[in-house]
């Protein structure tokens, strides 16, 4: 594995890093902080470090920031004048019942990032009030207009991801990605066959919160929490049982030169899923991008699950 090595969406002809950037926290004020501890400057360096580091792969959505991640996104892309790959996310708001809202909410998307097309457009979460199948066809659509070069799911089940990879195969367009939660303390992807399903149907699976919100970083403590509400959802108890984890992250990656995030991530990778962690600075950036260009003995892998199942 190096920083120049580039995998496919599924069975698309998008190429992307095997690591890339979630960009959750470009604009988000309840649980970021965006504008309270860090800022634009802050955001923009981190899209240049990650830029200079190697990564080309960035993930954002409508819901993000109201539209501010898409915005900062679009700004830093088109002044860098780099080949990035850009995905965003179509939200199925209660109030958008008519298939052709997907559409309009991708323009309007495009419009924010003053982009022409996206490589990756994916429905955000399979809300219920409207039927699978109306948002996967309207997918197909996306991709027949030009719109975006590949489509995607997040937050789909097992059950959900065959549906919508049906409806695709259908219109002759391949579901390229499944976006799901998926880290060492996280690992219901593996648990409920979803990671399987995914290898199974040549579907990519792209991991977010894969360092689950800071915490397989080892920079927090029970009495050092991550700040505001974040330190609050994840509470003293799971911090102090991550203890021990983050240790042996620290203990496996010392050879390698490696921090316990770099060696979280690559597990990830090892596991054939795509991180995409969340940046608010440079620093964590070339700090992630560190995970790329190595890999994890499988005996390491395996005392990380190890590690983990006792978490």
């Amino acid at each position: 594995m190096n920083n120049d090595e580039r995998i496919a969406l599924g069975a698309t002809n998008v190429k992307v890093t095997p690591l890339g950037i979630g960009a959750w926290q470009w604009g988000d004020r309840l649980i970021w902080g965006y504008r309270r501890e860090y800022g634009y400057a802050d955001v923009r360096a981190a899209f240049d470090a990650a830029i200079a580091a190697g990564v080309r792969f960035f993930d954002t959505a409508e819901a993000y920031g109201r539209g501010t991640s898409e915005r900062l996104l679009g700004e830093f892309v088109r002044a860098s004048g780099v080949p990035v790959a850009v995905a965003t996310k179509f939200m199925p708001y209660p109030w958008r019942w008519r298939k052709h809202s997907l559409v309009q909410a991708l323009r309007r998307s495009l419009n924010r990032l003053g982009l022409e097309q996206v490589d990756l457009y994916q429905i955000h979460w399979p809300l219920p009030l409207r039927p699978i199948e109306t948002w996967v066809d309207a997918l197909a659509d996306a991709v027949q207009t030009g719109l975006t070069r590949a489509v995607g799911v997040s937050n789909f089940s097992v059950g959900q991801m065959r549906r919508a990879h049906a409806v695709l195969a259908r219109r002759g367009v391949p579901l390229a990605s499944n976006q799901v939660e998926y880290s060492l303390l996280h690992r219901t992807p593996e648990r409920n066959g979803l990671l399987a399903a995914c290898r199974e149907l040549n579907v990519t699976l792209v991991a977010y919160s894969p360092l689950k919100w800071g915490l397989l970083s080892g920079k927090y403590t029970p009495t050092m929490p991550p700040p505001g509400l974040r330190g609050y959802r994840l509470g003293a108890s799971l911090l102090a049982r991550t203890q021990s984890l983050v240790d042996r992250l620290r203990q496996i990656g010392e050879p390698h030169g490696k921090t316990p995030a770099q060696v979280a991530l690559n597990w990830i990778m090892c596991k054939g899923a795509l991180p995409i962690p969340g940046v608010k600075n440079a620093r964590q950036a070339q700090e992630n991008a560190g995970a790329l260009g190595w890999s994890l003995a499988a005996d390491e892998v395996t005392m990380l699950d190890a590690a983990s199942d006792r978490t």
